[in-house]
């Protein structure tokens, strides 16, 4: 009987050691999660905008296609997926028949993408830039 009461005695000592090592533990653990969170949500944002660059070069390169078009393609690839603020610049601005190159560059803010709260991307910016020849037939 006396063991008994020493065990009962051992157990009452350590009531409440979970719930104060769960306070000890928890934010931390959740400070990592959101991290998690936030930083895999900024890598779809990185391969959209990358993709949205490309897709719009694309766009840009064929005969008659103008910096509207790539603009308007690259704007609706990054809407698929919610990016706000996003930047779209095609140079050159006039795609003429002479033109060799097409560059599609996009720019998306991270404090306006952020998925819990703008404190592991304040002041990031994602660049994606995506150049390619046009198929424009050279008449001599």
């Amino acid at each position: 009987m006396l063991r008994r009461q020493n065990k009962r005695t051992v157990i009452d000592e350590r009531r409440g050691a979970a719930a104060v090592e769960f306070a000890l533990c928890a934010p931390v653990f959740f400070l990592i999660i959101f991290a998690l969170f936030e930083f895999t949500w900024m890598n779809v944002i990185r391969h959209t905008a990358d993709n949205a660059a490309y897709e719009a070069a694309r766009a840009a390169m064929v005969p008659g296609a103008s910096a509207t078009t790539a603009t308007n393609e690259a704007n609706r690839i990054l809407r698929t997926i919610g990016v706000r603020g996003g930047t779209v610049d095609v140079s050159p601005r006039v795609i003429r028949p002479e033109t060799r190159n097409v560059t599609v560059s996009i720019r998306v803010p991270m404090d306006r993408n952020s998925l819990i709260a703008p404190r592991f991307t304040r002041g990031r910016t994602i660049d994606a830039s995506s150049t390619l020849r046009t198929e424009r037939v050279e008449t001599r």
